[in-house]
């Protein structure tokens, strides 16, 4: 079907079904689900939908907006708006302590990182805290984009102390093997997760507009002694993944 015929107002407007912004965001979202509007595709310029739709510019724009929020669209400066490429989710389980290298070969993706911070600090009140620090003492820190099939991820951000991790640039791949090898891979860790909206500089380091959904994980990894090994901050994108927990009796 082409898509001025889908959008013609007699098929799916109605007086009793909403606010109009809303039932043309039902429909456009319907056209996206059933191939209508395929990934990458561009939808009508605003004036256009407003004519197609009998609708007003205003009405337009809000129910845009509302896919633009929902990140079912983007709008490209000086080109239009188009549909965006569904993420496949991935699912983690929050019962095993596992690295995010080690959890995407699982699936049989092939990861990536992006360095965007990886060395030796002055340690942050918080980690000189979690980690019990002294005095003098330094963090070894890595922050980097978490790619997975091309795609990015997650932004990480890990720091340890200096007898744990004495030179972070060993770390390439994965941070748990490394600790590994040198006797100090953590056994359990306590995971905080929070639901907010992903700030500009992080949204477009992940590939996705401002004020997207996303998850926000800190956790505290303990080794067998029952030492702090690790304090780690990570930002998921939302549209990309679930965490899964297991309960039992």
């Amino acid at each position: 079907m082409r898509v001025v015929d889908f959008l013609r107002p007699e098929e799916w407007r109605s007086e009793t079904g909403g606010p109009r912004y809303v039932q043309l965001k039902r429909r456009l979202e319907e056209g996206i689900s059933s191939g209508v509007l395929p990934p990458n595709s561009s939808l009508p310029p605003e004036r256009e939908l407003a004519g197609i739709t009998d609708l007003s510019r205003v009405t337009v724009r809000k129910a845009i907006q509302e896919l633009v929020r929902d990140g079912l669209v983007e709008q490209r400066q000086g080109s239009g708006t188009f549909v965006i490429e569904p993420v496949a989710r991935m699912e983690q389980s929050l019962s095993r302590l596992t690295s995010f290298t080690e959890d995407m070969a699982q699936r049989g993706m092939e990861t990536k990182s992006k360095w965007l911070e990886r060395g030796v600090f002055a340690p942050t009140e918080q980690e000189a805290r979690t980690l019990d620090l002294g005095d003098g003492d330094e963090v070894a820190r890595i922050y980097r984009l978490r790619e997975a099939g091309g795609r990015p991820m997650a932004l990480e951000r890990a720091s340890l102390p200096l007898d744990i991790l004495p030179n972070p640039i060993q770390v390439t791949t994965s941070l748990y093997e490394v600790l590994g090898r040198s006797g100090n891979r953590p056994v359990r860790a306590v995971q905080k997760i929070s639901a907010i909206n992903i700030e500009a500089r992080e949204a477009e380091l992940l590939g996705v507009v401002e004020g997207a959904a996303g998850l926000s994980i800190e956790r505290i990894s303990y080794l067998e002694s029952g030492r702090v090994a690790e304090l780690t901050r990570s930002l998921y994108r939302g549209d990309a993944y679930d965490f899964v927990a297991e309960l039992q009796l």
